[in-house]
C-alpha cells in the first residue's frame, strides 16, 4: 500500500508520519515539499509517486486571520482541496480528507449528523465547506472526516496553551458557554489508519462524511479545568490556577465560534468499528504536551 500524505507538518499530519503502519510505504510532504495551492505540482507528484491513498492533512486553520486574509484560505482549504481530489482520481487513488466542526453553525441543540444541514458562520468555515464539495465533486473515492477541537503533541493547540498560562497565572478566564468534544491528533491518526486498512483489504465501499472528535463533550471551561487537574497531578505544572468561566460575548473574536461543536460519531462506530477520541485517556500522557 502506498500513502501520499500531505499536510505532514501539522498535528495531524505529523502523527500520521510517527505511526505509519509497518509494510505501508509512505510520501510525507509538508507545505515546502508540496504546495496544494500549485495543481500543476499536486499532479505531477502523484502522477510520479502513484499512491494507492492520499490522506490530506492540509489546511489553512487561522480561524481569525481568516476574516482577513479570505483569499489565502480558500486557495489552501477549497483549491488545494480541488487539486488533490483531481490528482487522486487521476492515478486511480482513494483520498481521505479532513475536514471541520466549523462546517456548521453552531446554533443547533443536539448533536451534529453527517446530514445536518451546513451553515458555517466565517471564512474559515466557508473555506473549508467549499473544500468538502471540492472534494466530493472530483474524486468518487473519498472519505471526509470531520473532526473538531484537535490538541496533540505537535503544533500548536488550546492544552500547550493552557499550560503555558499556567505558568504565568494564578487565574484563567476561561469561554464556558461553547461546547464540543476534544479530539487527539493521534487518534484521529489511529482512526484513520483503521479506514486506510479497511480501503486495502476492499472490505469498504462506503465513500462520503464521517464525524469523528472526542468524547464526553465539555465546555472549554471544562476541558481547561481537566486538562490542568492533569498537569498539576503529573507535575507538569506546579499549581493549578484558578478557572473562571465567562460567557463568549465576554471574549470577542474576529471569527464567531460555533456554541454547539458537538459531532455525532455514530456512523464512524457503525460503519468502520472507531471509537470516539478519549481525551481524558490522551491526557495521561500531558507531559507530552509541555
Amino acid at each position: 500500500m502506498k500513502l501520499m500524505i500531505v499536510g505532514a507538518g501539522g498535528q495531524v499530519g505529523r502523527e500520521l508520519m510517527v505511526s505509519s503502519p509497518s509494510g505501508d510505504e509512505v510520501r510525507a510532504l509538508d507545505h515546502r515539499s508540496l504546495d496544494v495551492t500549485d495543481e500543476a505540482a499536486v499532479i505531477r507528484e502523484a502522477t510520479i509517486y502513484q499512491p494507492d491513498i492520499i490522506i490530506n492533512a492540509s489546511a489553512y486553520t487561522a480561524v481569525d486571520k481568516a476574516e482577513s486574509e479570505p483569499e489565502l484560505a480558500f486557495a489552501v482549504n477549497k483549491h488545494g482541496a480541488r487539486h488533490l481530489a483531481k490528482a487522486a482520481e487521476s492515478v486511480g487513488a482513494a483520498l481521505i480528507h479532513i475536514s471541520t466542526d466549523y462546517v456548521f453553525s453552531g446554533d443547533k441543540r443536539a448533536c451534529y449528523v453527517e446530514s445536518d444541514p451546513t451553515g458555517p458562520a466565517g471564512v474559515y468555515g466557508a473555506s473549508k465547506l467549499a473544500g468538502e464539495e471540492e472534494v466530493r465533486q472530483h474524486c468518487k473515492r473519498h472519505i471526509i472526516l470531520r473532526t473538531a477541537w484537535v490538541f496533540g503533541q505537535y503544533g500548536n493547540n488550546f492544552v500547550k496553551t493552557m499550560i503555558k498560562l499556567a505558568g504565568e497565572r494564578d487565574r484563567l478566564t476561561i469561554v464556558g458557554d461553547q461546547y464540543g468534544g476534544p479530539t487527539s491528533a493521534a487518534d484521529i491518526a489511529a482512526a484513520i489508519y483503521i479506514i486506510v486498512k479497511k480501503i486495502a483489504e476492499k472490505s469498504h465501499t462506503a465513500w462520503g462524511i464521517y464525524h469523528y472528535s472526542g468524547f464526553p463533550y465539555v465546555s472549554w471551561a471544562e476541558f481547561a479545568e481537566a486538562l490542568l487537574m492533569q498537569a498539576e497531578a503529573s507535575e507538569v505544572i506546579a499549581r493549578k490556577p484558578e478557572i473562571s468561566a465567562i460567557a463568549s460575548s465576554e471574549w470577542p473574536t474576529a471569527a464567531h465560534r460555533p456554541a454547539n461543536s458537538r459531532l455525532d460519531c455514530s456512523l464512524i462506530r457503525q460503519t468502520f468499528g472507531i471509537e470516539p477520541s478519549d481525551w481524558q485517556a490522551a491526557l495521561a500522557s500531558i507531559d507530552k504536551y509541555r
